[in-house]
């Protein structure tokens, strides 16, 4: 046996830094080459055997998960079908009480009873929801229909042939399904015998379309079968299994589907070779309609003709989870093994660790003196960003000082005229007060000092207005009520408009619209945008209208301002914001007032955006952000 001790050592970073290297002696690993041999020819087998149990345990556990769910969703459907046959089970009995159908059995030549008799049933079909409502004579005509007067109409058939009216005639409810033989349409038939003078007189026959039950088979992507006691398959999710057989059908029960003429002319041939008798129970079978492999099958008895519902899963997921988890054990175990071989080289990896140790130390020394460097390097960037961003913003409002400064330029023509003319009437109304006051007319001479006093006072506001509009002021956002903008803009540009004869329609809704926006800044817009409406409606003859119209849309205020020019060209619009670009002559602008507004209104945390209108001209819309009217 090999004794010989083995030597390992206890290696930490701790340890390197504290003292010389510990050597422990390890306790001897008695381990004859034979066990070694048989060990390793053993564990594979082990390894095996431990993949074959978990798969055929994992199977067993996902096939019966499998087996709950498939069961749940089957109740549902058995459910579902078994209450929509259910809720006409009693319509016939009830229609065999009404007179009107009795006297047409009594009366059968009359036209007045038959009329009667079919304007009944057809309220009975369209209120019950159910396909058709017919009346049959104990000789199996039928008298009367719900779809009488229509091409598919019943009345006048014979339909002796039916089980429905061969077992209304023995005095039972007679139930039965298959595909009409007047329409050609599949339905559930339901029948009650209609008793007079104790004598059956005729038979009352409901037929329901099970239409809305198959869509939501269709729509349930499951593989779902319904069969009759034959083993017929008439209702199915999969379209290519109605009216096939799960079974090759005996020679008396083809006789007697062809006798009733239950299914028309399908030839019914088999999907399988034959499926379990018992079907009680849930089971793997061999189905090829289905695939190659075993599905697991469910069944359900439902109704008065003993249908079978039937559930075909594919167990592959059941597979797959097996496979899974057999793969996860079989890792697990590898992984185990694994583990134990590397904790017995575990000493050479410590010393490899401490090497590594040493060398990441090295790294991490080198790393953080690079830290440090892009840190210093970060910072100063950040400082020249901080820098250049300030210079930007003073850049920014001195061009839009400037702008204003331009714009009162623009307007300075205007404006002259407009002091202009209160000044040539304070001039006349001096005099005159000077004559009235003369002649002394009290009373009149007031009457133009009043006016004196109204004059003066709309050259002040003008002047403030100017002066505002002028001032440098910090940009400070605050609520601001948009009428008055729009006014004190108008304070400024609305001369020019007068000279132009252009008419401003304003239309805000509501009138009492809030904007947070700072109010110098949001009035250099609206002048420029009304300045610009102005330029292009100078060009043109005819009408001259300006509209501005605010709305809420969204949280956000937008206000249109369009007018009856030109408009804008399709290849001046994608630049129009640009610095510098302008479509007025040259000499006339320098293109910078739609690029300052633009960089305005993103001050104020909204947008400018330009288009055209359908009926012509040019319209820009600014958008801001609302305030709440109780701000």
């Amino acid at each position: 046996m090999d004794t010989a001790p083995r030597l390992a050592y206890d290696v930490g970073v701790a340890g390197l830094a504290s003292g010389p290297v510990r050597q422990v002696q390890m306790l001897p690993l008695p381990v004859t080459r034979r066990w070694r041999h048989a060990f390793l020819l053993l564990l594979p087998a082990c390894w095996l055997a431990l993949v074959l149990f978990t798969y055929y345990w994992s199977f067993q556990a996902s096939l019966e998960r499998l087996h709950k769910e498939s069961a749940q969703q089957l109740d549902f459907y058995a459910a579902s079908l078994s209450s929509t046959l259910g809720r006409h089970e009693h319509l016939p009995e009830i229609l065999a009480q009404e007179a009107r159908l009795t006297e047409v059995l009594m009366q059968p030549d009359s036209p007045e009873r038959q009329a009667a008799a079919n304007r009944y049933l057809s309220v009975v079909a369209r209120s019950a929801h159910i396909g058709t409502a017919f009346l049959l004579d104990s000789r199996g005509l039928t008298l009367a229909a719900s779809n009488a007067g229509t091409p598919q109409s019943f009345v006048g058939h014979l339909y002796t042939f039916r089980p429905y009216y061969q077992e209304a005639m023995m005095g039972r409810t007679g139930h039965f399904y298959a595909v009409g033989a007047t329409t050609g349409e599949p339905g559930y038939f339901i029948s009650s015998p209609v008793w007079k003078d104790g004598r059956i007189a005729g038979v009352v026959v409901v037929k329901m379309v099970l239409d809305s039950f198959e869509s939501a088979l269709n729509r349930s992507g499951k593989q779902l079968a319904l069969a009759d006691a034959a083993g017929v398959v008439f209702l199915s999710a999969v379209p290519e299994w109605r009216y096939r057989t799960l079974q090759p059908v005996p020679a008396d029960v083809a006789m007697r589907l062809s006798s009733t003429r239950q299914y028309g002319g399908h030839p019914l041939e088999p999907l399988a070779s034959g499926l379990p008798a018992d079907l009680s129970r849930p089971q793997l079978v061999s189905f090829p309609a289905v695939q190659d492999s075993r599905v697991l099958l469910q069944a359900r008895h439902i109704g008065p003709l003993n249908w079978k519902m039937l559930l075909f899963t594919d167990p592959w997921q059941a597979r797959q989870t097996a496979g899974l988890e057999a793969s996860l054990a079989g890792l697990a175990s590898a992984l185990m093994a694994a583990v134990a071989y590397l904790f017995w080289q575990r000493h050479r990896r410590k010393a490899e660790r401490l090497l590594a140790a040493d060398e990441l130390r090295a790294t991490h020394a080198r790393l953080e003196s690079k830290v440090i460097e892009r840190t210093a390097e970060l910072q100063q960037r950040l400082a020249q960003l901080e820098t250049t961003e300030r210079i930007l913003r003073e850049t920014r409002d001195d061009a839009i000082q400037a702008g204003k400064l331009a714009a009162l330029g623009q307007m300075a023509a205007g404006l002259t005229h407009e002091l202009n003319q209160p000044l040539a009437a304070l001039t006349t109304l001096s005099a005159n007060a000077r004559v009235l006051l003369a002649r002394d007319q009290i009373g009149e001479a007031r009457e133009n000092l009043d006016l004196i006093e109204q004059t003066a006072q709309r050259m002040g506001q003008i002047i403030t207005q100017l002066k505002a509009f002028a001032r440098k002021a910090p940009a400070e956002l605050a609520p601001v009520r948009l009428s008055e903008a729009i006014a004190q803009a108008m304070c400024l540009v609305g001369t020019r408009a007068h000279r132009l004869g252009a008419q401003v329609d304003i239309d805000l809704q509501p009138a009492t619209l809030l904007v947070q926006a700072e109010p110098i800044r949001l009035g250099q817009i609206l002048i420029n945008l009304l300045s610009n409406a102005l330029d292009a409606l100078a060009e043109v003859a005819g009408t001259r209208q300006i509209i501005l119209h605010g709305a809420l849309v969204d949280g956000n205020v937008l206000l249109s301002v369009s007018d009856s020019g030109p408009g804008l060209s399709e290849d001046v619009l994608p630049l129009l914001f640009e610095p510098f670009v302008t479509t007025k002559p040259a000499g006339q602008g320098l293109g910078l007032g739609l690029a300052l507004s633009q960089a305005i209104a993103e001050s104020l945390g909204g947008r400018l955006e330009a288009g055209n209108r359908p009926e012509g001209g040019a319209v820009f819309t600014l958008i801001l952000n609302a305030v709440p009217a109780e701000e």
